[in-house]
């Protein structure tokens, strides 16, 4: 995933959609922490994919 692409995806569950960084095989929202998986390179940003913020923290440790 390109940085220009990157740039251009945000949280879809938060109503001011806060940016999404890459950390490993996920996207982590900038403000609430929570995650996303990245699998086979595509982002999987629906609700039901979603990861909470202490799950990440556990996974990301």
């Amino acid at each position: 995933m390109t940085d220009e692409v990157l740039a251009k995806l945000a949280n879809p569950l938060e109503p001011d959609r806060p940016p999404l960084r890459k950390v490993g095989d996920y996207l982590v929202c900038t403000k609430t922490g929570v995650g996303f998986p990245i699998r086979d390179g595509v982002p999987r940003l629906l609700p039901e994919d979603v990861i909470s913020a202490e799950d990440m923290k556990e996974i990301l440790k």
